[in-house]
């Protein structure tokens, strides 16, 4: 179910020529508000700055349109995070040598969560079955006489601090946003008097909030923005996107037959979790269709979860990703995306065995990047290894599978739940740890570690096996030709404690890169380990000889 949400908002200049408070309500196409949320924010520029009203209204304005234009797959904080410190620059920038500065308090809802950006002196109450409690705090100075001189505010210093805070959401309960026109004015008492008296009429409570502290003497512009969660939305995207297209699946599908434009030229592979199809475009252009089986068109979320796979893969649109095909015209559950020619890692790794440091290099470099921009996206994959990796006849490595991908904020795993292959997964999962980049990057080191070497560093884990990782076995135990500094990376990537670990793609990166440019020479590997058998009979044929020549010599000089 959608988040539903009741709000309005009231008002006024006072006593005032100009009024300098700022109001932004958005309420976007339920998609969007599922994956971005609603946005309610309040501004209060300062008056003895340069223009105090301009800098309200273009902070509210640029929060509106940019915070909907960051990655839809970012946390909403750092959404807000990156915008406002952007922001602040520019205030600093355009004030014409005098500060523009502005509070603001903004709070974005979705799902069943909020989260609140403030800085400043505007307040943000949380009002819920007759109690307010006030959840932003003022940042003025403490002192007597100075309560109203900030000591943060947009504009004012280089280095912007905004306080954020995160909470889940009540049915029932109301959010309300007030200028230090009205609370400076009213007390709290006041203000949940009128709250109280006014249960069913946000837009009463609001103007009656902005006309009582007037009436009681603010000498300062008022307004009062209020928003009521009428019923908590679903706790994940997937939910949402399901409700939001009530498709069917498509039937059982045969070679030749036309469905929806798409030609069918047979299946391509067939598991409890998906069926994968062959198809052709009116181009002739091979396609892979995805879909569930029959037997999954009633599990608890199945059908949330290819939605979820099809959405990550169009926002994750790159060169090593699978291309997905918008399907203007869809009427059933299922998406398409480019069949590219090629082979999975885990089947060149099948026949041909290990891969040579050249080829391996290449790999790792390509699918180092590939995670970077995941993570730089707030997307982790968490199913990477040699099956899930294509490397196409183009030279191009792309990740397949993106049916466990998760997303902070976005996506739920169910309890007692351990996604991914055992094998590939950290230590720290099988400890309940949350999701975390880390992860991905432990998965690409097992991943990396395998392609060259052929074994898993801890062995292979089977499932339901709680394993106990002590220390990796060295790569160099199967590879005596790897460098020591290729080895030493390697053994970090799949250390068992994740602080020990690259803490991201690009730190792995650039390890990679440092090793490089001492060059790839091969090390040699001494005759004692290649040829034991020869070096030992030289030994004893050299010692045999020296006897016989100390034999000789005794004898000649007795």
């Amino acid at each position: 179910m959608p988040l539903q949400l009741s709000f309005a908002h009231a008002t006024a200049c006072g006593p005032r020529e100009e009024n300098q408070d700022a109001l932004r309500l958005v309420a976007p196409a339920p998609e969007l508000a599922a994956s971005k949320g609603f946005l309610f924010a309040l501004a209060d520029g300062v008056s003895q700055c340069a223009d105090g009203g301009l800098a309200a209204r273009a902070t509210l304005q640029t929060l509106a349109l940019d915070y909907y234009a960051t990655p839809p797959t970012w946390g909403v904080a750092q959404s807000l995070d990156r915008l406002l410190t952007a922001q602040n620059r520019w205030l600093q920038a355009n004030g014409g040598g005098q500060p523009l500065l502005t509070t603001l308090s903004a709070v974005v809802l979705r799902g069943q969560h909020f989260t609140l950006a403030h800085v400043g002196d505007c307040r943000v109450y949380r009002w819920h079955a007759g109690h307010l409690r006030q959840i932003s705090e003022d940042h003025v100075w403490d002192s007597p006489g100075m309560q109203h001189v900030l000591t943060r505010a947009l504009g004012l210093d280089r280095h912007l601090v905004v306080d954020y805070q995160e909470g889940e959401l009540t049915d029932g309960e109301v959010f309300v946003l007030l200028s230090d026109g009205v609370w400076a004015t009213l007390a709290d008492t006041q203000i949940a008097a009128v709250m109280r008296e006014h249960p069913d009429q946000l837009e009463q409570a609001a103007q009656t909030l902005v006309n009582a502290a007037h009436l009681a003497g603010s000498q300062d512009n008022a307004s009062a923005l209020l928003v009521r969660v009428e019923r908590r939305g679903s706790g994940n995207l997937g939910d949402t996107l399901q409700q939001l297209r009530q498709w069917s699946l498509p039937p059982a599908l045969k070679p030749g037959q036309v469905f929806e434009g798409w030609t069918v030229k047979g299946l391509a592979t067939h598991s409890r979790q998906s069926l994968l199809y062959r198809v052709e475009d009116a181009q002739q252009q091979a396609w892979l269709l995805k879909t569930l089986p029959a037997e999954r068109h009633d599990e608890d979320g199945a059908q949330q979860g290819l939605l979820m796979e099809e959405w990550f893969l169009k926002r994750v649109a790159g060169r090593y990703f699978p291309h997905v095909h918008a399907l203007p015209g869809r009427k059933h559950l299922y998406y398409v995306m480019r069949d590219y020619a090629g082979q999975t890692l885990a089947q060149i790794l099948a026949r041909d065995g290990p891969l040579p440091l050249g080829q391996w290099q290449d790999i790792a470099h390509k699918l180092l990047r590939a995670l970077g921009m995941l993570h730089r996206r707030n997307i982790l994959h968490r199913d990477i290894k040699p099956e899930n990796l294509l490397l196409g006849d183009d030279g191009e490595i792309r990740l397949l599978d993106f049916g466990l991908a998760y997303s902070t904020g976005l996506s739920t795993d169910r309890p007692n739940e351990l996604p991914g292959t055992p094998s590939y997964l950290a230590p720290e999962c099988f400890g309940g740890a949350a999701p975390a980049p880390g992860q991905d990057l432990y998965a690409a080191g097992v991943c990396l570690y395998q392609l060259l070497t052929g074994h898993y560093p801890y062995g292979e884990i089977e499932a339901f096996q709680h394993p106990r990782f002590g220390m990796a076995v060295s790569a160099n135990r199967y590879r005596p030709d790897l460098p020591d500094w290729l080895e030493r990376i390697l053994a970090r990537s799949v250390h068992a404690d994740p602080g020990l670990r690259f803490e991201t793609a690009e730190e792995w990166l650039l390890a990679l890169d440092q090793g490089e440019r001492h060059g790839l020479e091969v090390r040699a590997v001494p005759l004692l380990a290649r040829e034991p058998l020869r070096v030992w009979r030289g030994l004893a044929l050299a010692s045999l000889l020296l006897n016989l020549v100390l034999v000789v010599w005794v004898l000649q000089h007795s």
